[in-house]
């Protein structure tokens, strides 16, 4: 199981929004850059970067920023927020990427994931996001009349690296996950889940690491560590606990 701290930039700075609402955003540093560095040092393997101007906008706004985080981190980055041109992909890949997340194209342009996907084995991965179990797109700003559940079992034989589930509902407002909604994408297929959304406590950590069976092997973990309602170093404790 991967514990991945988020960093998501909004007009230069790391911020979190409640909900996904970019009028409701709480600016936590001026240097996204930084903030990478100080979880690359607490012991992250993986790092969550978001474009949030570029979800909103439909195109990347600060890849100059994600080139820095991954010029000067030493794990992997994965980055999403506006991707959705190949042309976009393969700047973010040739970046030094880990890993791309596709989120709103992935439901506009089926396509362009499966081609990216046997571009980049194992690179690909998409991001759905739901509310009420229908899939939002465009930075959440729009929610859709399709299934989430429906909507991922459509990529199972294209190739993609795994899906990152987030419950909006709950994202940013620290009130646990919504473990059925989480446990329900999960058994809808067989590829890995990275679960988004909602994480408060350790509890919840505990909460998700017993969904493992079902295939989730990532927690992102944002607004909990920025507000230190959750320590990393012990979330990380837990987590090698749990696997031995």
């Amino acid at each position: 199981m991967q514990l991945i701290p988020a960093v998501d930039i909004k007009n230069g700075k790391c911020v979190r929004l409640s909900q996904g609402k970019a009028d409701q955003e709480t600016i936590y540093s001026n240097d996204p850059v930084s903030m990478a560095e100080h979880w690359d040092d607490q012991g992250a393997k993986i790092i969550h970067v978001v474009d949030l101007d570029g979800a909103f906008t439909g195109k990347p706004a600060n890849s100059h920023l994600v080139k820095d985080i991954i010029n000067s981190s030493s794990v992997n980055i994965q980055v999403g927020g506006g991707i959705r041109t190949m042309e976009s992909i393969d700047t973010y890949i040739d970046l030094g990427a880990a890993r791309v997340v596709l989120g709103t194209i992935a439901f506009k342009d089926p396509t362009l994931v499966e081609t990216a996907a046997k571009k980049y084995p194992g690179k690909i991965i998409v991001g759905i996001d739901a509310r009420d179990g229908n899939v939002a797109i465009k930075g959440w700003v729009e929610v859709s009349s399709k299934k989430a559940t429906d909507f991922a079992k459509s990529f199972e034989d294209m190739g993609v690296a795994g899906f990152i589930f987030t419950d909006i509902s709950r994202d940013g407002m620290l009130e646990g996950p919504n473990i059925k909604s989480v446990s329900e994408f999960s058994e809808a297929t067989s590829i890995p889940v990275i679960a988004s959304g909602g994480v408060s406590r350790l509890e919840d950590i505990s909460n998700l690491l017993a969904l493992k069976p079902l295939g989730v092997n990532g927690i992102i973990l944002g607004k909990s560590l920025y507000d230190k309602t959750v320590d990393f170093k012990k979330a990380l404790e837990l987590v090698e606990k749990n696997a031995s």
